[in-house]
């Protein structure tokens, strides 16, 4: 599935139609970036039940401002709408591709009911 860019105005569409929703916040000056986005772009193509979705934090400066990003690539990783995974830093193929199967094997369940434990909705995650 081809990479999706991700705006203020499509963002929250894109999370809510999707099941498991990765994000790379990246910048086109950003070195680290550059080499982690060939690993993001194979990684889509391989997993075509989530959806791969890029955000420009130097055009997206208020998403990356709202996920509190101040080292780039992050990657986000968002599951029924809940975010479960946040890290600065590239991840090597295996590394992105284990994190994967790990979301997908969340029991969201006992997610969402940790979050009403803590009083918060699963949005505020």
């Amino acid at each position: 599935m081809p990479t999706v860019q991700l705006t203020s105005e499509n963002f929250e569409k894109i999370v809510n139609d999707n099941d498991i929703v990765v994000v790379d916040f990246w910048a086109s000056w950003c070195g680290p970036c550059k080499q982690f986005a060939p690993v993001f772009e194979a990684a889509s193509e391989k997993h075509s039940d989530v959806l791969f979705a890029k955000v420009n934090t130097e055009t997206e400066r208020e998403l990356a401002s709202y996920f509190n990003v101040r080292s780039i690539p992050t990657i986000v990783v968002f599951r029924e709408q809940i975010g479960l995974f946040a890290q600065p830093g590239a991840l090597p193929p295996g590394a992105l591709d284990e994190l994967i199967s790990e979301i997908q094997n969340v029991n969201m369940d006992e997610v969402r009911a940790e979050l009403a434990t803590q009083g918060q909705k699963p949005a505020d995650a």
